[in-house]
C-alpha cells in the first residue's frame, strides 16, 4: 500500500484496539488511556506503521527527514535485504519494539524525541504540508510536530505503552501490504518466502484509491466519534 494508507491504517488500527486494551494490564503496563494518549497513540502507530519503507529510498518515511533518513533507509535496506524483506517481519516489528520500549524505560526525554520523530513522519505520511514546495512543506511539517508534541506532553501523557505501539504500527504496516500482489516475507529470516504474492490489489491501483482509503477515512470518524467524548470536549457557547 501506499504511504497515506499506512498512516490511515496506523490511527484506525489504534482507535480500534483502544476499547479491547482500555483498564487491562499487559506485561506489567497498565493502559489507562485518556484523550492525550488516544491521539498520541493514534500518531505514534500512524508514523511506525510508515518504518518498514525505510528499506525504500523513494518512501514517504524516507524522504521525511532529508539526508537522515535516506541514510537510515540504505543501511536497513542493506542489512536486511531489500525492499519488501527483513523490515516487513514479525521480527523487525519485535525488534522496534524493544528498542523503543527500552529508550522509554531509560529516559523521558528519550521519549519525546521518538514521538516528535514519529508525529512527524505520520504527518507527512498522511499528506500534511505543500507536496510542490519541499523548504515551505519541511517548515510546516516540523512546527506542527512541535506543537503537538508539545501539547501531547503538557497534558502529562503516559508513554508506558510506546514500545508496544511501535511494533504494533510496523505489524499493521505488513499486514496491509499481505493484500497486495507483492506480499511480505513475515517470517524472515527463517522463512523467506513472501506471503500474499500474485494475490490482492495492485498498490495505488483503483483498490486502494476507491476503497481502502475511503474506508480507512471512514473509521477514522467512526472512531472519533466513539471514542471521544465531544460534548465534554467542545467548548459552550
Amino acid at each position: 500500500m501506499m504511504g497515506h494508507s499506512h498512516a490511515l491504517s496506523g490511527v484506525v488500527g489504534w482507535m480500534a484496539v483502544v476499547p479491547l486494551v482500555q483498564g487491562t494490564e499487559f506485561f506489567g503496563l497498565s493502559f489507562d488511556l485518556g484523550p492525550g494518549e488516544i491521539i498520541a497513540g493514534s500518531l505514534v502507530c500512524a508514523g511506525a506503521a510508515l518504518l518498514p519503507d525505510l528499506d525504500h529510498k523513494s518512501a514517504t518515511v524516507t524522504k521525511t527527514y532529508g539526508k537522515v533518513t535516506e541514510v537510515l533507509g540504505g543501511m536497513l535496506g542493506y542489512l536486511f535485504g531489500g525492499h519488501r524483506m527483513g523490515t516487513h517481519s514479525f521480527f523487525f516489528a519485535i525488534l522496534m519494539g524493544v528498542i523503543v520500549q527500552l529508550l522509554a524505560l531509560w529516559s523521558e526525554m528519550a521519549v519525546q524525541v521518538f514521538v516528535f520523530l514519529l508525529v512527524g513522519i505520520a504527518l507527512q505520511g498522511l499528506g500534511f504540508g505543500l507536496d510542490k514546495n519541499r523548504v515551505a512543506s519541511g517548515v510546516i511539517n516540523a512546527l506542527a510536530t512541535a506543537g503537538i508534541t508539545l501539547a501531547l506532553f503538557s497534558t502529562g501523557v503516559n508513554y508506558t505503552w510506546l514500545g508496544l505501539a511501535v511494533a504494533f504500527g510496523v505489524i499493521l504496516h505488513f499486514f496491509g501490504d499481505m493484500v497486495t500482489k507483492m506480499g511480505v516475507p513475515i517470517f524472515w529470516p527463517l522463512w523467506k518466502k513472501r506471503i500474499g504474492q500474485g494475490k490482492g490489489f495492485v498498490t495505488d491501483g483503483p483498490v486502494e484509491q476507491k476503497v481502502v482509503t475511503p474506508l480507512l477515512t471512514v473509521g477514522i470518524i467512526v472512531g472519533s466519534v466513539y471514542l471521544f467524548d465531544w460534548p465534554a470536549i467542545l467548548p459552550e457557547y
